[in-house]
């Protein structure tokens, strides 16, 4: 504290301006941005999908209160961000899955996703991501049956790119199921097999629109990545894989999801624009790659995963200007 003519000054520590935005707000924006997808997922798919998002809610939110007890430190559970992360593992399981798949994923989410590096703002990797990897090389057969759309008179669907990827490229023989909502009106709409979240894009795009408006997230890393896996998918043409269709790559599977809601995470993702564009590209570049020549026909996570452990280092070589825009 210190007196200039007659004035009281008082020192502290930037940051000196607040917006008046938290952690607690920004995180329960994006959970209300995301239940639009989880309406239509239960609507294309049923009602049993709503105990799988509840479940999924419960053991993040369960698993965070317990670490938290243990550890004697304050309860965290009320910011948000482990109801979050729970709707975001949920997301990322078929429909119809066991209610223990969804709530065993968000264990392991929190607590090796999370917890383990020191909680919220410490974590390298996005933690529903790590919970979504471990349910995948775990329980494969169960993360990749895909019940059809409740309107669909079959009993599965499988997902345009394990039918695509795994159909075509071997010249088998699909079934009339099988060869059900491939119109880019389904697949827009979300009738069509695939995990929860990623089912319906247009209310996806709707709440990240929303997102974006508020700058909550910044169009760098979804526009760069979604564009690159569209490019790598038209230079790649002769591949077979949708024939270069860059709007089925754009449509199918969890790009959209993944590009505007775990790619953009502000702990996991670089801090400046340049390096979000970077990020975006190497995820694009990843995720064609697994796509067209990788044994798993969905790229999306694990190429999220890699750039993330790519991210300090490229926060390293892409510094903002002392004086300028980032």
């Amino acid at each position: 504290m210190s007196k200039i003519a007659g004035i009281n000054l008082k020192v502290s520590s930037s940051p000196h301006i607040h917006s008046g935005e938290t952690t607690t707000k920004i995180m329960w924006t994006v959970f209300f941005c995301l239940l639009p997808s989880g309406f239509m997922s239960i609507y294309i798919f049923g009602l049993s999908t709503l105990w799988i998002i509840l479940s999924a809610i419960l053991g993040a939110v369960a698993t965070e209160w317990c670490c938290c007890t243990v550890q004697k430190k304050a309860l965290t559970v009320s910011d948000g961000s482990a109801v979050l992360t729970g709707l975001l593992v949920a997301y990322n399981v078929p429909p119809q899955s066991p209610l223990w798949l969804a709530f065993l994923g968000s264990f392991v989410a929190i607590l090796f996703g999370k917890i383990v590096f020191g909680g919220l703002g410490f974590n390298i990797f996005n933690p529903a991501l790590i919970g979504r990897v471990f349910l995948m090389a775990s329980f494969p057969v169960l993360m990749t049956r895909w019940p059809a759309p409740l309107n669909v008179d079959a009993v599965t669907a499988p997902t345009p790119l394990a039918i695509f990827k795994d159909g075509f490229s071997q010249n088998n023989m699909l079934s009339a199921g099988e060869m059900i909502n491939f119109s880019y009106r389904d697949l827009f709409l979300g009738f069509r097999g695939g995990c929860i979240g990623e089912a319906c894009v247009l209310a996806l795009i709707l709440g990240a629109a929303f997102l974006i408006y508020k700058k909550y997230i910044s169009w760098h890393t979804p526009l760069s990545y979604i564009t690159t896996v569209a490019v790598f998918a038209w230079v790649f043409a002769g591949e077979g894989f949708f024939n270069g269709d860059f709007l089925m790559h754009i449509l199918s599977g969890g790009l959209i999801m993944g590009a505007f809601y775990m790619a953009t995470d502000y702990v996991t993702g670089p801090i400046t624009k340049k390096g979000q564009l970077i990020f975006g590209i190497g995820c694009g570049i990843i995720t064609g790659i697994i796509r067209l020549w990788g044994g798993y026909p969905e790229g999306v996570s694990y190429s999220i995963l890699i750039m993330n452990a790519a991210t300090p280092l490229i926060d390293r070589f892409v510094v903002p200007k002392r004086f300028g825009n980032m």
